[in-house]
Formats: structure tokens, sequence, C-alpha cells
């Protein structure tokens, strides 16, 4: 996992955390667009854990690869399950929740290019 990817999809996750947000600033409940967003972000955390599966299989790096492998997993598990509870839950956290949880995928975005780079054990 090269370095402008993983900016790529820490970048792209703070952006729909900004507008989830936002959402949440204003009051409003949780929205189509707010869904269409996360699901394009979803999109494109299952073509990293599909490339970057692919990349690890390929590599001579000492890379530990169940650590990574976990990681890329739960990258693509946290926004499905932050937009089910953010449907649930009818007040203004529910948008908080998926705020909350894009940030989370934004920092292991930047742990999983640590961990491809060897940087993080």
């Amino acid at each position: 996992m090269n370095e402008p990817v993983a900016w790529l999809m820490g970048l792209s996750a703070v952006a729909v955390a900004g507008y989830a947000g936002w959402h949440t600033l204003r009051d409003r409940p949780f929205s189509n667009p707010l869904f269409y967003a996360i699901s394009v972000l979803e999109l494109a955390l299952l073509a990293l854990l599909v490339g970057s599966s692919v990349a690890l299989g390929r590599t001579d790096r000492d890379v530990d690869g169940v650590l990574f492998v976990s990681y890329l997993v739960t990258v693509v598990v946290i926004p499905p399950a932050a937009v089910l509870w953010g449907i649930a839950e009818k007040s203004r956290w529910g948008t908080g929740v998926v705020a909350v949880a894009l940030v989370t995928v934004a920092a292991l975005a930047g742990r999983l290019h640590g961990i491809w780079e060897g940087t993080i054990v």
C-alpha cells in the first residue's frame, strides 16, 4: 500500500466524516446523500482490500500479514456498521456516530500504511 493511496483513503474518509459532522451540527437525520457518500467510500475501501491483499501476496517485504489483513477487514466493516447505527438512531447523534467512525477509518488508513512500510509493529 503506497503513500498516495493511504492519503487518498484517509482524506476521503475525513471528507465524508466532515459531511456527517455537518449533519450532526445542523441536527439533521441521516440522509440519502450521506448514504451515497459512504457507499462510494465503501466501494473504494473494498477495492483497497482486494488490491492490498493481492499486493501482500506478491511482496517480498517483511509485512505482518495477519495484522495487515485484520486492519483491512476492519476498515471495510466500520462504514456499514456506522450506517446501520446512524439510520437506527433518530437523534442527531446517529450522524455523530458516523462522523466518529469515519475519522477512525482515516486513522486506520494511516496505520495500514505504517504496517506496510514496517514502521508500525
